[in-house]
């Protein structure tokens, strides 16, 4: 018997890294999924997207739990696209209990006027409330949000170096998220739905293991490596770690999506290595 015998999940994001993490621990716990992932490139972002190969593994990794998938690309910025793929899931799976609000970017290049803050807004703010709003009205009580924001976006001067535009509408979005989750949840706590965020430090993912990272965080080289920014990595967390791993955030994912939390709603919970402690917050 798992944790979530019998539930369905929507997850954003699922074609690789956190939102293929989550994928596989609840279907670990019972839970059948929805999956969806853009599988296709946003100019703005300076590494590389999933694909439809990243979707696939994702299925493959599922399904060899036992446990049933749809997955299909659809991209968070397009309500209609999103409703339409949660309409496959529930033809096939008949309930929806879990809604992780996870994909998100981290634009870097203006190729049009603040196109890295259109393009890091429309993906880390709007696609998490489109993704809210198409869910709604499959959800009953018992049902369970999970929103997925960062600690960088909430501390001060953290990502508004990175890029142009794209770094402050990173920051935005997550800010705002933070306020958005205490308001939600109050709006859905009478119907005993739960609507929580997360905010993770550094994730061992590809928006953390790429050039324009590698730079950020090692200004003194010309042409850093992975290795050289790992030294650097342990400067924005308060424990000694570079970074967590997808599979820490899903633990938590985990509690929050279960009954061992049925009473806890409108809660932004860092998991952060006590990052936060050592920065000063921005809200």
């Amino acid at each position: 018997m798992g944790k979530l015998d019998g539930r369905v999940a929507f997850i954003t994001g699922a074609a690789r890294g956190q939102g293929r993490s989550h994928a596989i621990r609840l279907a670990q716990e019972g839970a059948d999924i929805i999956a969806i992932d853009i599988c296709e490139q946003i100019a703005s972002v300076p590494y590389p997207l999933a694909t439809p190969a990243d979707l696939a593994q994702t299925v493959k990794e599922v399904e060899a739990l036992g446990r049933g998938i749809v997955a299909l690309k659809a991209d968070v910025r397009e309500r209609p696209q999103l409703r339409n793929a949660l309409d496959e899931g529930l033809a096939r799976f008949g309930r929806l209990d879990i809604v992780l609000a996870n994909a998100g970017i981290c634009p870097w290049d203006d190729l049009s006027l603040c196109g890295g803050f259109v393009d890091g807004t429309d993906v880390d703010l709007i696609g998490v409330m489109n993704t809210v709003a198409v869910s709604l009205p499959h959800l009953k009580a018992g049902a369970s949000i999970v929103l997925t924001g960062s600690t960088a976006g909430l501390m001060k001067g953290t990502t508004e170096q990175i890029g142009n535009t794209g770094g402050v509408g990173y920051s935005w979005a997550k800010q705002t998220i933070f306020r958005y989750t205490e308001v939600m949840a109050l709006q859905l706590a009478g119907h005993s739905i739960r609507l929580n965020a997360i905010h993770p430090t550094n994730v061992n993912t590809h928006l953390l293991q790429n050039d324009r990272i590698y730079a950020t965080f090692r200004p003194d080289l010309k042409n850093p490596t992975r290795e050289d920014a790992e030294m650097a990595f342990p400067s924005l967390q308060a424990m000694p770690i570079p970074y967590i791993e997808p599979s820490d955030v899903s633990g938590l994912v985990l509690f929050l999506v279960s009954d061992d939390s049925k009473y806890i709603t409108g809660l932004n919970i860092r998991i952060d290595a006590g990052g936060m402690l050592k920065g000063e917050p921005a809200l």
